[in-house]
């Protein structure tokens, strides 16, 4: 039986700036959870398709997140690889805001 879909707490919205991430684990599995330049926020798997670094230790410039370690980027809107030697797609995840706290859609 598959578990039933849940919106779980990430932080408060004032958490994060513009253009930062951060990482959020929950029930062994990991995401980055981004804030955009215009303040809306996003989330992806958290490890990077190449060789599994996390990317929330990464930089975010615009629409694009951009692992550390051999700097493979993600667009993390969609989760669409956009540099080499990211080559993988990696999953977007549903956000929402309500009383001033992200919630994810697990």
């Amino acid at each position: 039986m598959t578990k039933p879909v849940a919106w779980v707490e990430v932080c408060a919205v004032d958490a994060l700036a513009p253009e930062e991430a951060m990482r959020f684990d929950h029930e062994g599995r990991s995401f980055a959870v981004i804030r955009s330049p215009d303040g809306n926020y996003f989330a992806i798997d958290g490890h990077c398709s190449h060789e599994k670094v996390h990317l929330a230790d990464g930089i975010v410039d615009g629409n694009i997140i951009e692992c550390p370690k051999h700097f493979g980027a993600f667009d993390y809107r969609t989760g669409e690889a956009r540099a080499l030697p990211a080559c993988i797609d990696i999953r977007r995840y549903e956000l929402k805001v309500a009383s001033n706290v992200v919630l994810i859609k697990i």
